[in-house]
């Protein structure tokens, strides 16, 4: 029997990923995470390679916040350590080894660098190490208890405080009850923080809001929080507001008309510039007026306004008419000519026919 000749045409330029990375990393990693972790073991060992942040998240089609989320998820796992400058911007990425032992729950690192000063931080406080979540489910408790005690560092990371148990039961039930992956809480906790809210209270509501609308993965959570910049946006911009945010009075009356009235936004709109037309100033009490009186008039589109309207102006005419008609018969009968009598002549002439 002839010997068979091997002959290698496959191309030696390849990532070679551990086996250990499948079986017990990847699987509880978010899919955004994995194309991170991916892209760096890639350019590991590429010698012309210069990343930087805003490389990565064009390359990979994310956002930067994406990005920095995947690393401190990594970080958190143990598979990178972040190095970073006095001013806690990132300089380098070191790659760890993987250790099998994450099938048991309890291969998360005790320390890691603060993500805001860089220095060595513990990753759980004192009451953290010891908070049992609630409820917890049996058969994966040690995912869940992992994920939960993660979640827990981070958001004393955005919120720039050690949690309270209530802060932290708030959490566990957002994990829990509510259902919410934890990338999904994270990016809660995010957003609520870049808007400028760190009270657990708000990112609560926050958290019911999304629940009620059935936002269950983050690119739904970002699709709504574009939304809702556009319209808070589209509000300032048609009141001639510049320069600032909206107040958390105004928030309230936006998302009413937004939310609670469910007016698109061309409508929200049109009721500023009439606003606008009427007082000649930005008035949202005004603009809620307006749009109150379509709400219960059933109007939902802006054809639906021009026909409320042209029933307003026929309304508007017939009352006219009928002022016009009341100053004219009144008109007529002060018109009417009155005859001078002579009172005393008359008097004599009744006294004399006696």
């Amino acid at each position: 029997m002839k010997k068979l000749t091997l002959k290698n045409r496959f191309q030696t330029n390849a990532t070679l990923l551990p086996n250990d990375f499948i079986d017990n990393y990847m699987v509880s990693a978010n899919g955004e995470f994995v194309k991170v972790y991916l892209f760096l073991l890639r350019h590991l060992d590429d010698p012309c390679s210069s990343l930087t942040i805003p490389m990565i998240a064009d390359c990979l089609n994310n956002t930067e916040n994406d990005v920095l989320r995947a690393f401190r998820y990594w970080e958190t796992s143990g598979l990178l350590r972040l190095e970073r400058d006095e001013d806690g911007r990132i300089t380098g990425i070191e790659l760890q080894k993987m250790t099998s032992v994450r099938k048991s729950g309890t291969d998360i690192p005790d320390k890691l660098d603060d993500p805001l000063t860089g220095e060595p931080a513990v990753m759980e406080s004192a009451v953290a190490s010891s908070f049992v979540p609630p409820n917890a489910v049996p058969l994966d408790s040690f995912r869940a208890q992992k994920e939960i005690k993660s979640l827990l560092f981070i958001a004393e990371q955005y919120l720039g405080k050690t949690l309270t148990r209530t802060d932290m039961e708030t959490i566990t039930y957002f994990y829990d009850t509510l259902h919410m992956s934890a990338d999904l809480i994270e990016y809660l906790l995010e957003s609520c923080v870049e808007n400028g809210h760190k009270s657990m209270h708000y990112i609560r509501k926050v958290a019911l809001s999304w629940c009620d609308s059935g936002i269950e993965t983050v690119s739904q959570a970002k699709e709504q929080t574009q939304s809702y910049n556009k319209n808070c946006f589209t509000v300032l911009n048609s009141f001639g507001i510049k320069n600032r945010g909206p107040a958390p009075s105004e928030l309230i009356y936006i998302r009413k008309w937004a939310e609670d009235y469910g007016f698109t936004i061309d409508m929200i709109e049109e009721a500023c510039r009439r606003t606008i037309s009427a007082t000649h100033q930005p008035s949202f009490e005004y603009a809620d007026s307006i749009l109150t009186r379509w709400h219960d008039n059933q109007v939902r589109t802006l054809k639906d306004v021009s026909v409320l309207d042209e029933a307003y102006q026929k309304e508007k005419a017939a009352q006219r008419n009928v002022s016009v008609r009341a100053r004219t018969a009144s008109r007529n009968l002060n018109n009417f000519e009155r005859r001078n009598y002579d009172m005393d002549s008359l008097e004599e002439q009744l006294l004399n026919s006696n």
